[in-house]
């Protein structure tokens, strides 16, 4: 029926038309669309040209760019979790600045644990694993690593300006005007 057919998500866009995500970008299966469509929670706003999805009674295009009719607001403060660290922190090393896949990342608390840090987005910062076994358990003052950054709870929307500089492995073409609808155009 549809071969390749996992190759074919949508973009998924709130009702505003902006992405419900940058990072992960949020994207759908063809499948999960196509239900959409059909129970009229979505809009379609571009296609794939060379797909279809057959039924007894209709023919469509696999959409690749659908908006939510109803609109979802954005959570007002992000979860802490390791992912969302690294993402504040634009998978950095504080100390180092180096930028580094995750699976080469960890999380370093400014004022160590044993001496009473808590883990909090005030005291964590993303790290490299030679600079977070360099300070170990030591007060910044004490080695002279401070983070680059002074680690806050980031807002969501910063969070999605971040997630924008790092773009997926794939783009179809038809999402560009709806991932970079504010960004300048060539001259």
């Amino acid at each position: 029926m549809l071969a390749h057919a996992q190759h074919y998500p949508a973009l998924v866009l709130n009702a505003d038309f902006r992405p419900l995500s940058y990072f992960p970008l949020s994207l759908w299966s063809w499948q999960e669309s196509v239900k959409a469509v059909f129970l009229d929670r979505v809009s379609v706003l571009s296609e794939y040209d060379e797909i279809q999805v057959h039924s007894p009674s209709c023919v469509m295009r696999v959409p690749s760019v659908i908006a939510l009719k109803e609109y979802i607001p954005t959570a007002r403060r992000p979860a802490f979790t390791r992912f969302n660290v690294f993402l504040r922190d634009n998978f950095a090393c504080q100390y180092c600045h180096d930028r580094l896949p995750t699976h080469e990342l960890t999380f370093d608390h400014v004022i160590p644990r044993a001496k009473g840090g808590r883990t909090t987005w005030e005291n964590v910062v993303t790290a490299c694993s030679p600079c977070n076994l360099l300070k170990g358990s030591k007060m910044p003052s004490e080695i002279g690593m401070h983070p680059r950054l002074k680690p806050a709870q980031p807002t969501t929307r910063r969070l999605q300006e971040n997630g924008r500089s790092f773009p997926p492995n794939y783009l179809h073409e038809s999402w560009r005007d709806y991932l970079y609808w504010d960004t300048e155009l060539e001259g």
